[in-house]
């Protein structure tokens, strides 16, 4: 059993595609696009790991913190490039939440926020 994929709503789809392209090597498919419900969405490939990207006209308020996914972590390969990672998020203007350290838990990480303030973890 693996997980086929994640999804995520997002208010700018076009941003939030580019961000997770440009940032983390992600390659998206073609726009589906479902006008009768006001719905489009990128399927976002990272390897094996697929990131469905989903708007819709519709979309009301996020949940309340503390409920639903906390974040997604994507996997820089070594600490030199956690931190060459976060350092380009912080210089292309992108909010650093949590600097490059060796958590409690023995992880090597950063995180920073995307385009709509979701948490991208950044680990070994």
């Amino acid at each position: 059993m693996r997980i086929a994929h994640t999804a995520v709503r997002v208010r700018d789809i076009e941003t939030m595609r580019a961000f997770y392209e440009r940032y983390f090597g992600g390659r998206s498919g073609e726009k589906y696009v479902n006008p009768a419900k006001g719905f489009e969405s990128y399927m976002i490939r990272f390897g094996e790991t697929t990131l469905e990207m989903m708007h819709s006209e519709h979309i009301g308020n996020p949940l309340p913190e503390g409920l639903g996914f906390c974040h997604i972590a994507f996997s820089a390969g070594s600490a030199e490039e956690v931190r060459r990672l976060t350092e380009r998020l912080r210089a292309d203007g992108y909010a650093i939440l949590s600097e490059p350290r060796t958590t409690g838990d023995g992880y090597f990480e950063s995180v920073a926020a995307d385009p709509e303030g979701n948490r991208v973890e950044i680990t070994i």
